[in-house]
């Protein structure tokens, strides 16, 4: 992996060129919580396909993820700070303008980056995270207590249980996501998310109690529709063909 720095910290990043024909269509994608790149993105076939379809592919691990540095301080981890990571990134690499697609967290990060930076935006695919972009300010506040628990068995709840072994199964440090997770809670108002101009997909599994149902959000936006993945939970949705599907089909029905 490459590696450059973001206000100071050091994040890491693979930068995939297009197998076929290049549209000239770069793409970002942005991780979830105790994720990293290649879990998301990689081992999904995300990259795969994207790059398949003619896009330049960037994927990086958010701070305190992956191979990127870890951070202990909350104050490290709002979502502004995180979404300055993911334009820093473009600059860098000398993209001017990018599609953004983001899971969960990563979703929530695209969100405050199209809304602090629009002119870094074409397009907006936010997965995995509907109306509690709103109403609700992120990903349970208990995952604090399960990624601080002594070990996964201790836990009874199981949205705790599910992220703890998640984040065991990713080699991630449990400390860094904690402190994460402290800080990266922070709900957009309706009058911001009605801000956000750039052409929106927004994709939740019919099945996800974590996200928050889509329509609604897509309803406050100007430029936004909703597309809900059959059968699919939180977990599941990340590598579902319809979700690539209707991605795909929305990314490719963007006007430059």
């Amino acid at each position: 992996m490459q590696e450059f720095f973001s206000d100071g910290v050091r994040l890491a990043f693979l930068d995939f060129a297009p197998t076929g024909a290049d549209r000239g269509e770069p793409i970002l994608l942005i991780h979830g919580f105790a994720s990293n790149h290649g879990v998301n993105w990689v081992f999904p076939q995300w990259v795969k396909t994207l790059t398949q379809a003619g896009r330049r592919t960037i994927v990086f691990d958010n701070r305190g993820h992956g191979r990127s540095e870890k951070l202990y301080d909350p104050a490290l981890y709002t979502p502004w700070i995180m979404a300055r990571d993911a334009v820093s990134l473009l600059d860098h690499l000398g993209i001017a303008r990018a599609d953004v697609m983001g899971y969960s967290m990563g979703a929530r990060i695209a969100a405050h980056m199209a809304l602090a930076s629009p002119d870094k935006v074409r397009g907006l695919v936010l997965a995995g995270l509907g109306f509690h972009l709103v109403d609700g300010e992120g990903l349970p506040a208990g995952l604090v207590d399960a990624m601080e628990a002594p070990s996964q068995e201790v836990l009874t709840d199981p949205t705790q249980r599910m992220f703890r072994a998640f984040a065991e199964a990713t080699r991630s440090d449990l400390r860094a996501l904690a402190a994460c997770m402290r800080g990266s809670r922070h709900a957009m108002s309706e009058a911001e998310v009605a801000t956000i101009s750039a052409p929106t997909l927004i994709c939740v599994g019919s099945e996800d109690h974590i996200a928050g149902a889509p329509e609604p959000l897509a309803r406050l936006m100007p430029n936004a529709r909703a597309l809900v993945i059959p059968g699919r939970d939180h977990n599941r949705a990340v590598g579902d063909k319809v979700f690539k599907e209707g991605a795909l089909a929305f990314l490719n029905d963007l006007r430059t």
